[in-house]
């Protein structure tokens, strides 16, 4: 197991459940709280039980029923079948993990279905032999999505829906095990960062609530404190590291979004160049009050 992985809320315990049961796992969070980590860590914990390999596919709107099935390929002048992901893995009885599967358009979700219904069997119509392919006894599947308050996010059909009857829900950790989990990434060598690092996971609350509300475009993810915290370890000044990694990437949606959040980091890291104190309350607007261009700053 990763000694970096920190699971905070007993989800290792719910798949570990699922897995000895034969059930499949839906995992329900927004972008960057750690699906995939979990469900990468699941697997890692699982190979001394002869689990089986961990195959996996991130939907999208480019994603085809070909992804999943196979396809037709010419090969030395043969006409030969490539299978697809889906298939591999019922074959050889590992964990399938399908990332955002909310992303997906409807024939590929028909096709899905009808692998993991009850039978857990797949009709190849695309390959010559017609061939019935049935799961292996120790197949696993867990998929994720992403709340439809996402973009590119649909409602699944109830039918798919309850193809998973078993659900894990993700959500950002609170602050001291964010905190926590960035000391892991980084080591236990850099004690003296945390007030700056507290101050960034303030500042990562804050837009991540600004951006539930449409007051932002982007919510920064678990990967975007680590990053900062890697950064502060490599010497580099709190502010400056708070600009890189979240304020930069809202320049793409112009200048008055970037501007919002730059006010939002000089109220809780100072001007840039300006050497400022970022461990106290008073300095992370934690009463509630409002800065910077209307995003509300708090805990």
């Amino acid at each position: 197991m990763d000694a970096r992985y920190l699971d905070w809320n007993g989800s290792l315990e719910i798949l570990r459940n699922a897995y000895e049961a034969g059930l499949f796992v839906l995992v329900i969070g927004s972008k960057g709280t750690g699906k995939t980590s979990l469900v990468r860590e699941f697997a890692r914990s699982m190979e001394d039980q002869n689990a089986g390999a961990l195959e996996s596919i991130n939907f999208s709107l480019r994603t085809r029923e070909s992804h999943l099935v196979g396809a037709k390929t010419l090969s030395g002048g043969d006409v030969t079948f490539d299978e697809g992901v889906l298939v591999r893995s019922m074959r050889n009885g590992g964990m399938l993990y399908l990332d955002e599967i909310n992303a997906a358009e409807a024939d590929v979700l028909i096709r899905l279905d009808e692998a993991l219904d009850d039978r857990r069997q797949l009709v190849l119509k695309e390959a010559a032999s017609g061939e019935t392919v049935r799961a292996h006894d120790r197949w696993f599947v867990v998929a994720s999505i992403n709340p439809l308050t996402h973009s590119g996010t649909k409602e699944l059909p109830p039918q798919l829906l309850s193809r998973f009857p078993v659900r894990v829900i993700l959500e950002y950790p609170p602050e001291e095990v964010e905190l926590d989990i960035i000391r892991r990434h980084i080591g236990t060598a850099h004690g003296g960062m945390d007030g700056d690092l507290m101050q960034a996971i303030r500042l990562a609350n804050t837009l991540r609530q600004a951006a539930a509300v449409e007051e932002l475009f982007y919510s920064p993810s678990l990967r975007e404190t680590i990053a900062f915290g890697i950064l502060l370890g490599r010497g580099v000044l709190a502010r400056k590291a708070a600009d890189w990694v979240f304020g930069n990437v809202y320049a793409q949606w112009g200048k008055i979004e970037h501007q919002k959040v730059n006010d939002v980091i000089t109220s809780m890291f100072g001007r840039s160049g300006v050497t400022t104190t970022t461990t106290t309350a008073a300095s992370t607007g934690a009463s509630g009050t409002t800065v910077g261009a209307g995003i509300g700053v708090g805990r």
